[in-house]
């Protein structure tokens, strides 16, 4: 399983019912997150029909899921125009990152009181990426790494609740991180940071792994405000 595939086996809302409108929303929502939506002037437009036709399904869950995803915030109705997907302002993107940064933080001091032994001693495997200085497959891999990171450390901070809304928030951003990672990333920084937070979170030193978490999140909302023209407000649609 993907990472993507594995955040979305997780994204489907309690209020859903497991069939149609589950299977949709998760495709429709899979869609969205791989879409480069900030490498292209205004909003991506969603066509009903032809979700309906890729997915085999009726127009029925399709609209059922969009609706969720609007509320949600991932697209937007306008009258008579159809569905859009939302690309989120540069003031909206910096505020969901310094969120992103406040719950990993305290996964991360969660993760230092809760987390085995075993579970702290696998993670300079599970994101051996962050350990090879020029790794097959060039910034993907690091991206890949660095977006199941914070993930992870929710798993093991062991609460629901902060892990369902880094869920959300990630899903939010992933377009974002990539546009960052393409354009102006410096590997052997992230390289540094995270593997900086490994080793505080295997030494259980929960200040330290805080404050390198919430200085990383600071510098990412950096390199977004200085990142040209990518960010801006998008033109609405009439």
């Amino acid at each position: 399983m993907s990472t993507l595939d594995s955040f979305l086996a997780d994204a489907v809302p309690a209020c859903s019912e497991l069939g149609l409108r589950a299977l949709a929303y998760k495709a429709i929502l899979g869609v969205i997150a791989e879409l480069r939506i900030y490498d292209h002037p205004g909003e991506l437009q969603l066509d009903e029909c032809k979700l309906s036709g890729d997915l085999r399904v009726s127009r029925t869950p399709i609209r059922e899921a969009l609706t969720i995803l609007e509320h949600q915030g991932f697209v937007r109705r306008r009258p008579r125009h159809g569905v859009f997907v939302v690309k989120k302002t540069r003031r909206e993107i910096i505020e969901m990152v310094y969120a992103c940064a406040a719950l990993e933080s305290m996964a991360v001091r969660l993760a230092c009181a809760k987390a085995t032994e075993a579970q702290l001693g696998a993670l300079r495997a599970s994101f051996r990426a962050l350990y090879e200085a020029d790794p097959t497959g060039g910034y993907h891999r690091y991206f890949e790494a660095r977006w199941q990171f914070c993930r992870h450390a929710a798993t093991l901070a062991q609460c629901a609740e902060i892990l369902s809304m880094l869920n959300h928030l990630l899903l939010h951003l992933r377009s974002v991180h990539e546009t960052i990672f393409r354009q102006s990333i410096d590997l052997a920084y992230l390289r540094a940071a995270y593997r900086a937070i490994i080793e505080a979170l295997e030494l259980r030193d929960a200040e330290l792994a805080s404050r390198l978490v919430l200085e990383r999140g600071f510098r990412f909302a950096r390199d977004i405000e200085s990142c040209g023209d990518c960010f801006g407000s998008p033109k609405a649609v009439a």
